[in-house]
């Protein structure tokens, strides 16, 4: 196996995992976020506005690690910066 080949492999097991694990637990905390924001609402329907305003943007920022790993995994897939390297050392060159 050549180290283009171990390149590759390596970088789509790598982009795999950091998305699995990169969208499974923002999908965590944004299900518990969810669920404690419910509870408030139902204790204190009054902080209504108060409680979803800052839901929402707790939400944004769970869903922006998920983004994050999303992009580090397709930087890996498409634009890995090791293949620059390869190419460079390649014998035709």
């Amino acid at each position: 196996m050549d180290t283009s080949t171990s390149i590759a492999i390596a970088s789509i097991i790598t982009a795999g995992v950091t998305t699995s694990f990169g969208c499974m637990a923002p999908a965590l905390g944004e299900g518990r976020s969810v669920a404690t924001a419910l509870t408030a609402l139902a204790q204190q329907p009054d902080a209504s506005a108060t409680i979803t305003r800052t839901l929402f943007v707790g939400l944004a920022m769970i869903e922006s690690t998920a983004i994050y790993c999303f992009v580090v995994s397709m930087i890996l897939i498409f634009a890995n910066p090791f293949w620059n390297h390869v190419i460079a050392q390649a014998p035709g060159k």
